[in-house]
């Protein structure tokens, strides 16, 4: 046989009680005795009846929320906590974590509460392997609560903003007080049997009077037994009821409740019109990429057709036509100055161009008179002026 040391055997008993599910909140009545207040904070007492005594602690953290008047010996109490090991000390002892007098009745409802949740633990009505599914995109939501009150325009509002096309069902129940168990009872049948996608059930806050229709057994087996998936949402962050624990899905509350039946569709559509605004952009720019690129194809396709080759050389030979014609203009242009010029030239050079103011050449048989003597009376001769020439007969010769 195996043998164990003192820390394994305590170490064994401490996994072994925290993993009951029982002794991690339960609650337990008795008579407070030995109670010392630390000087850290802490509260150490225990807890009697009868038959025997409990050893107790409530640490510094639990005290502001958990009790509410001063601890002292002889009071009749019930104790809200969970079961542990103190290892040192080889001993187990209940962790407080809040402290009722006995005798107000909101003790004993607390522990209702807890015998009620044993009991539908054990028969399986908190297994989240029979939890349903909730719809993500439902059309219409069924809500089980008072037809006034924070409750439902919370649940309105947030259904008006999330998802203005969701159908809402409402079944005005009494939530508080006498009868309110049967009628959240009857509402939740009521709504199951119209084929609704969810069924919410909840109120506001309250003390735990105020929520007590909804740790109601008949109200934890109507909603076991709906077909339709149901969210829990009652009361405050910090409130917990029997709905809670056997309902499809918990919501801490009503508000919280919409948020998970309701999804927010009106954003979806925003991302919806977004990307949509986002394609149409990028198609649009990539229409007017290959649109110019396209444009850039036609026009080099034209520049290389045939057509516009010919066009292109045309224009060519017609500028060549231009040009040469130019340069045929300006080179007669050159050459008549240089003619002129040449003429202005032979015209000083020519024997005739000195014949003005009077002078003229002298000729006789076609020979040129150069002296008087070799000419005389009655002799032809012909006088070239610059404009003309005369014929006449010499009567004198003078030497």
């Amino acid at each position: 046989m195996k043998v164990y040391s003192v820390g394994q055997i305590n170490n064994y008993l401490k996994n072994l009680i925290q993993s009951d599910y029982l002794l991690r909140n339960f609650l337990v009545k008795g008579e407070i005795s030995n109670c010392k207040y630390h000087s850290m904070g802490h509260i150490y007492f225990s807890l009697k009846d009868e038959t025997g005594s409990m050893p107790c602690v409530m640490f510094k953290g639990n005290v502001p929320s958990g009790l509410k008047f001063e601890l002292k010996n002889g009071q009749a109490v019930i104790v809200q906590g969970s079961l542990g090991v103190y290892e040192q000390g080889g001993m187990y002892q209940l962790y407080a974590k809040n402290i009722q007098l006995d005798g107000l009745g909101e003790g004993e409802l607390h522990l209702k509460f807890e015998q009620l949740k044993l009991k539908l633990y054990e028969e399986g009505l908190f297994d989240f392997e029979i939890k349903k599914p909730i719809p993500k995109f439902p059309k219409s939501v069924g809500i089980v609560t008072a037809k006034t009150g924070a409750a439902i325009q919370d649940i309105m509002n947030i259904a008006r903003r999330r998802d203005p096309y969701v159908q809402l069902v409402l079944y005005p129940a009494k939530v508080q007080g006498d009868g309110a168990a049967e009628t959240i009872v009857k509402g939740i049948k009521t709504l199951d049997k119209m084929g609704l996608d969810t069924i919410i059930v909840g109120r506001g806050g309250g003390s735990i009077e105020d929520l007590w229709a909804f740790n109601e057994e008949i109200v934890a087996r109507a909603i076991y037994e709906a077909k339709t998936p149901i969210i829990s949402g009652t009361g405050h962050e910090i409130d917990n009821t029997i709905a809670d624990y056997v309902s499809d899905l918990r919501a801490p509350t009503p508000s919280a409740a919409a948020e998970l039946a309701i999804p927010d569709i009106m954003s979806e559509i925003r991302k919806i019109d977004n990307l949509r605004s986002g394609i149409e952009r990028s198609t649009k720019a990539r229409i007017d990429r290959l649109r110019l690129l396209n444009d850039k194809y036609i026009a080099r396709l034209e520049k290389l057709s045939p057509e516009q080759k010919l066009i292109n050389n045309n224009l060519y030979l017609a500028g060549l036509s231009d040009r040469m014609k130019g340069a045929i203009e300006r080179k007669y242009a050159l050459y008549e100055r240089r003619l002129s010029l040449d003429i202005a030239r032979l015209d000083g050079l020519s024997p005739t161009a000195k014949l003005i103011n009077g002078f003229g050449y002298i000729s006789k048989n076609d020979e040129p008179v150069t002296s008087a003597k070799k000419v005389k009376a009655g002799d032809e001769i012909e006088i070239i002026l610059h404009d003309g020439s005369v014929r006449t007969r010499v009567e004198q010769v003078h030497n």
